[in-house]
């Protein structure tokens, strides 16, 4: 059980600060249901039938009581509460300069693909103080990736994208799980996280063959299928253009917004129905079982490369 201690090392930014919260919680916790149960020990024996006590002396009401045992814990639970949201806020929130990483999950594996080209498969090597996004999807049913020693956990699901972002601190292996049941051989679902120097990082891309980015391959997919015929942003093409659009707000026919990301690109290639672009008809054709998981990555981070150049 060495590996697998109660408390793992609190190894990314933000360990510390829901290892704190999760502290205080239990602590509170602890504090208010220890005495409660002495006490309903205490007055269970000292009150129960039959006992020769002192029963005179009962008190009906009494606003100050009333109003700590009141005041007290709402003081303590909008603490909490407010502690708990800026920590979800931070959790949640990803930077503006994360390095993105794509994951898919499939039973029972891990495949992940940097954005250089290079895959691993139940591994992921990651650069120390610097900020990475998982974008993560399942190919079929749901998987959940968790780092114990970040204390980052989020759930894989098939047919969209999840995103899951931290920054290790240290150096060093640490292990990864799935913490959904996926099916019988859900326990070996796992692997390891490599942390490491900036300069090794930059060594492990460089080693093994060479690898073809993910932008350079998702240009010749959205090439060979055609994409450029309807989405070139030239006067008369039947569909928006896809040069600088990603993290752009677009409006639709119906009168509502969204913002352009890897969700949103994913439902446009898939079910290209389900929202319409103001000023375009609907003639896009469904590309679901056309493209597979790696595919759509591949285009997805191609388009995110057309809005990193503009």
């Amino acid at each position: 059980m060495t590996d697998f201690p109660i408390f793992p090392e609190q190894a990314s930014s933000i360990a510390a600060q829901i290892d704190a919260l999760f502290l205080v919680l239990t602590g509170l916790s602890l504090a208010f249901a220890v005495p409660v149960v002495i006490f309903l020990i205490f007055f269970a024996v000292r009150y129960r039938q039959g006992r020769q006590v002192d029963r005179s002396k009962r008190i009906y009401e009494s606003f100050k009581v009333e109003f700590a045992w009141s005041f007290i814990p709402f003081m303590l639970g909008m603490t909490i509460f407010g502690w708990g949201a800026f920590v979800y806020y931070n959790y949640a929130t990803a930077p503006e300069d994360t390095l993105d990483i794509y994951v898919i999950g499939k039973q029972w594996m891990w495949h992940v693909q940097h954005p250089s080209g290079k895959s691993e498969i139940n591994d992921l090597h990651i650069p120390v103080n610097r900020p990475v996004k998982l974008i993560m999807t399942s190919q079929d049913v749901i998987h959940s990736y968790f780092i114990p020693a970040f204390r980052i956990k989020q759930d894989v699901l098939p047919g969209r994208y999840t995103t899951l972002w931290f920054e290790a601190t240290k150096p060093g292996e640490y292990h990864m799980f799935c913490t959904e049941y996926c099916g019988t051989e859900h326990s070996r679902m796992g692997g390891t996280v490599y942390v490491l120097e900036q300069s090794e990082y930059q060594r492990w891309l460089g080693g093994g063959a060479a690898a073809e980015p993910l932008e350079v391959t998702g240009e010749r997919v959205f090439q060979q299928q055609g994409c450029l015929s309807c989405h070139s942003g030239q006067p008369g093409a039947v569909g928006p253009a896809v040069a600088g659009i990603f993290g752009q707000e677009v409006e639709f026919e119906d009168g509502s917004t969204a913002i352009v990301d890897e969700s949103y690109l994913r439902e446009s290639i898939l079910n290209p129905q389900a929202k319409i672009v103001a000023g375009y008809a609907p003639v896009m054709p469904t590309y679901e079982n056309i493209l597979s998981e790696d595919q759509l990555l591949q285009l997805v981070a191609y388009i995110k490369s057309l809005a990193a150049t503009q």
